[in-house]
């Protein structure tokens, strides 16, 4: 599979071709993208392509965020201990 940072970096003319009733795109080998589906998104005259990485799951998704450099607040100053409230 090609390095994707690398085709990045390249100018290729690719072919616009009919298939059926919508234009299909012959993307060259050095710009293959990974896996079977993409996302179109246009902006202005630009049609972006980009590849539909594999899901991921929650966990591998929370392992790969950075930490957070914050403290958080205190949510139970103020509040009266559980074990001083007397329930009916």
């Amino acid at each position: 599979m090609p390095n994707i940072d690398n085709a990045l970096s390249e100018t290729r003319r690719a072919a616009l071709f009919r298939n059926g009733r919508n234009q299909a795109l012959r993307i060259p080998k050095a710009f293959e993208l990974p896996g079977d589906e993409v996302l179109l998104r246009r902006e202005g005259d630009r049609l972006i392509v980009e590849p539909i990485g594999k899901k991921r799951g929650l966990l591998s998704v929370l392992a790969g965020l950075e930490p957070l450099d914050l403290e958080f607040p205190n949510i139970d100053e103020g509040m009266q201990r559980l074990d001083d409230i007397d329930l009916p």
